[in-house]
């Protein structure tokens, strides 16, 4: 099998799923490749998302680490198969590399948990407050690039409105709601919009006002993919470099944690709806 180029965040972790099952098994690379009958560059590439494995040689690799997990090995099986293309495909090229991952864990995540403090969630965005988001970049970007970006974030929102929505779950601080991107009367409509999408059966949104002070992760943008196994889940965090990602066991255990504790902090989700339509009046 050809190896991938620029393996995607689902191949990546994936292979990286594999390493963790034969560090667990005390088993070195070229131990695994002798098991398996192939050779240590394999289980490398296969490892960092570079290649790809049928379900035959996985199921094979598990027995070879004692994997006795059979959920964890049945949703490993799922990810066989090599590269499948999305949708966000046909970005690759034009938006930075980072918004295809999202895209990517988005899609198949089972349900998405997310906080921010200064941005409304991207997956609720109008078409005009994510152009004028992306005309604040700098240093500035192209025309062109602003309207790719827009296209593409607009395009993420399927996931909360196809035929098998994910389960959504945003924490918003209060601040974010009071933001002003591209002025009162777009602040206006996107809050409006906002209030809209909550209607949703999947869509839950809760508020933090100033009122309630301080919770973890108060100044971050975090969204939490939880993945069709635990093992799986996956937690991206902005930064001004781009998108970072996590996920190692502890780190997902803080995440889940911090997200708990956070919506603790929320008002609930009726009274997070009058807050913000008591904030889209005032505009």
């Amino acid at each position: 099998m050809a190896p991938s180029s620029t393996p995607t965040i689902r191949q990546r972790r994936f292979g990286l799923e594999l390493r963790r099952l034969r560090e667990a098994a005390g088993m070195s690379a070229p131990q695994a490749a002798g098991a398996l009958g192939t050779d240590r560059t394999n289980i490398s590439n296969i490892e960092a998302g570079r290649y790809g494995i049928g379900e035959e040689r996985l199921r094979r690799l598990a027995s070879i680490y004692e994997c006795n997990d059979e959920a964890l090995v049945e949703t490993l099986v799922s990810m066989t198969g090599g590269r499948k293309p999305g949708w966000w495909d046909e970005y690759r090229g034009k938006v930075p590399p980072d918004h295809l991952d999202i895209s990517e864990i988005e899609h198949y995540a089972v349900r998405l948990r997310t906080v921010q403090t200064s941005h409304l969630p991207g997956l609720f965005h109008t078409e005009e407050h994510a152009r004028a988001i992306f005309d604040l970049v700098v240093p500035k970007l192209p025309r062109l690039e602003v309207e790719l970006r827009v296209a593409h974030r607009l395009a993420r929102q399927t996931v909360i409105t196809r035929d098998a929505p994910v389960p959504y779950t945003g924490i918003i601080h209060e601040a974010a709601l009071r933001m002003q991107f591209g002025g009162r009367e777009i602040a206006r409509t996107q809050l409006e919009h906002l209030l809209e999408q909550n209607e949703r059966d999947n869509v839950t949104l809760l508020v933090i006002p100033f009122a309630n002070g301080g919770f973890p992760m108060a100044g971050d943008s975090i969204l939490y993919a939880v993945a069709a196994n635990p093992h799986l889940d996956t937690v991206q965090m902005d930064s001004p470099a781009g998108a970072l990602f996590f996920d190692s066991p502890t780190q997902l255990e803080n995440f889940r944690l911090r997200l708990d504790l956070a919506e603790r902090t929320a008002l609930t989700a009726k009274k997070s709806v009058e807050f913000i339509r008591r904030i889209a009046k005032e505009m």
